[in-house]
């Protein structure tokens, strides 16, 4: 895909280079957000409690948040708020008849849906400051305890992750690729250096084996290799179209084939699955001198690498792979009714609802394949972490973001490279049109 990039064209197109320095300048006013820091946090406390809980969860949170949670700055709940409301408002879509009727007016209702989810990521946001700013202070990180912390850190908090939203709206509409996904992709890539450089300097002390060492590197390299495979695998499906009649011009039925790939929902599932465990895990983290009894049963049990959090982590993905294919990647009712309106079918399928059963149950066999492929990419480095003892920071969940989001920004650049080549064609015809007509002006008169 890289390979295909022309750097001339790329120097050509005036709107694309905007949109990138556009998307650039604003990951970069996120990464700045990460080091500044939330008031009233003990600096020598925090730096202590992180360095003892770096070989854990805290490892995990700090490279999903971007280095935010380690050092407490404003952003460090993240995007994961908005990312649960999203959830949650999809889930009341598909089962809730207001929001259907919302789903079928169109951008307005699409308007209304995003307003609602902006509504419910304030109130999740605001329950999970609540409750950190209480796990910081029970914990002992805070410089002055007390009502004015819980208060300037709920306001600091809520207020970072409403800006990472309002940043990710703004790179998705006047930026390249999607924003959100951006933000989650930059916070990894960030922190993936320092995490190698602790992973290879255990190695050269001593503390792993070489052997384990080329082994997790090997691993890796065949990971990234095997998500790349995946993610551009695709199931044709041959569709045929009909002769036609225009006028008097009878014209050649064609054929196609319809794609669909093995992984429809890309890396959300993953995310999706990562946000709804991550949260109870960080609060019995930072509440970690004080925890309240269900508090510890929740770590005890659903800590990762303990068998509960493998279990439901991969039921989770499973789930919301079959989930958010269905219901928004590819709703086979809409495909069939497309295929329907514009005269094709599928060989030996007949139009309309025979056509959405049959891409119904096509897609449900695909997802066996994408959904399994997910959950064991997210879980081989949990169990090589658990089982293992190796302090492999790099998650399956953080491969599956690099890959997946690198995959589809590359591909939109792509596309506006297209269109950019397209429109210079276009006006390339019409100067060349005005040019001979000129020229055919200035011709001698026929007498």
């Amino acid at each position: 895909m890289a390979s295909n990039l022309s750097w001339s064209a790329l120097g050509k197109a005036t709107e694309l280079r905007q949109r990138i320095l556009f998307t650039l300048g604003l990951l970069i006013v996120y990464r700045l957000g990460t080091f500044v820091p939330v008031p009233g946090i003990d600096p020598d406390a925090l730096r202590n409690f992180m360095e003892d809980a770096a070989a854990g969860i805290g490892g995990i949170l700090s490279m999903f948040t971007g280095g935010a949670l380690s050092r407490m700055g404003i952003f460090a709940l993240g995007i994961m708020p908005y990312i649960s409301a999203s959830i949650i408002m999809q889930l009341l879509g598909s089962m809730w008849e207001p929001l259907k009727q919302l789903k079928k007016e169109g951008e307005q209702g699409r308007k209304k849906l995003n307003q609602y989810t902006r509504y419910a990521t304030v109130v999740l946001a605001t329950g999970q400051a609540v409750a950190m700013a209480s796990s910081l202070q029970a914990g002992g990180l805070v410089s002055n305890p007390g009502s004015f912390f819980m208060a300037s850190c709920i306001i600091t908090l809520v207020g970072g992750t409403m800006f990472l939203m309002w940043l990710g709206e703004q790179i998705t509409a006047r930026g390249i690729g999607n924003g959100i996904s951006l933000i989650i992709f930059v916070g990894i890539i960030a922190e993936v250096p320092a995490a190698m450089a602790q992973f290879l300097s255990q190695g050269q002390s001593g503390a792993i084996s070489p052997a384990a060492t080329i082994g997790v590197i090997l691993m890796v390299i065949g990971t990234l290799a095997f998500v790349v495979f995946m993610e551009r695998s695709l199931r044709k499906i041959h569709i045929q179209y009909p002769r036609r009649q225009v006028g008097m011009k009878v014209y050649d039925g064609g054929s196609s084939h319809l794609p669909i790939k093995v992984n429809p929902a890309g890396v959300i599932p993953a995310i999706f699955a990562s946000a709804l465990l991550l949260l109870p895990t960080t609060l019995a983290t930072f509440s970690s001198g004080s925890t309240s009894p269900i508090m510890s049963t929740i770590l005890a049990y659903f800590g990762p690498g303990q068998p509960l959090y493998l279990i439901f982590f991969s039921a989770m993905i499973i789930f919301f792979t079959y989930f958010y294919t269905k219901e928004v990647a590819f709703k086979t009712d809409e495909v069939a009714d497309n295929l329907k309106n514009q005269n094709g079918f599928v060989p030996g399928i007949r139009p309309g609802k025979r056509t959405a059963e049959y891409l119904d149950y096509v897609v449900t066999r695909i997802l066996v394949l994408g959904s399994s492929y997910l959950a064991l990419v997210a879980l081989l480095p949990e169990i090589m972490r658990a089982q293992l003892s190796i302090p492999f920071y790099f998650g399956g969940t953080s491969i599956l973001i690099i890959v997946s989001v690198g995959m589809d920004t590359i591909q939109q650049i792509q596309s506006h490279l297209l269109a950019h080549q397209y429109e210079g064609l276009i006006e390339k015809s019409q100067l060349s049109g005005k040019r001979g007509k000129k020229k055919r002006s200035r011709g001698p008169a026929r007498r």
